[in-house]
């Protein structure tokens, strides 16, 4: 079993071991590999105003649009473990964020879903429309900062696992 400080939730993700060179690679920038994991922490902190169940699910509909298998589980167990209903996470999952009736977190799915599939979509205009739905600068900055590391840490293990199928195939 790894030390809490040696955890790293891609690595264990993709079944990173040190033997492969996929693993060795991530090792070249250990600062990256370390920023890269105490990003996911800080944004996933119970400390943050925005709600730590609708960040769960931000991270799971931005995975899901993704089609980021692995961070769908992860996302998935995490939302449930969080005491988010079943029906909502497969609302989320399935792509009906629509009949969300919650207006806040409609709001915040649905510029999810813009910045992550279209990101020249986030203007103005969808900012105002997050805080006419009551959300606080403050929330929108935290909102904004995850949606950004969602998108990252998406392309980065689609990165990984195409590294490991070459290093399979070698």
């Amino acid at each position: 079993m790894q030390s809490a400080e040696a955890f790293d939730l891609i690595d264990t993700l993709l079944n990173l071991k040190p033997d492969s060179k996929t693993w060795q690679a991530r090792q070249f920038r250990e600062k990256v590999k370390n920023g890269t994991q105490a990003s996911y922490a800080a944004l996933f902190s119970p400390d943050l105003s925005f709600p730590l169940q609708d960040r769960w699910l931000v991270a799971l509909y931005a995975s899901s649009l993704m089609q980021a298998t692995e961070l769908t589980a992860h996302y998935t167990e995490q939302a449930l473990q969080a005491g988010i209903d079943e029906k909502l996470v497969q609302i989320v999952t399935e792509d009906h964020v629509e009949d969300i009736v919650k207006s806040e977190l409609n709001s915040v799915l649905q510029f999810t879903k813009k910045l992550i599939l279209d990101p020249i979509e986030g203007n103005q205009e969808a900012l105002l429309t997050l805080k006419q739905s009551g959300l606080s600068t403050q929330e929108v900055v935290v909102l904004g900062q995850l949606i950004g590391f969602l998108a990252y840490q998406i392309r980065l293990v689609a990165g990984l696992k195409a590294m490991q199928k070459l290093e399979q195939a070698a």
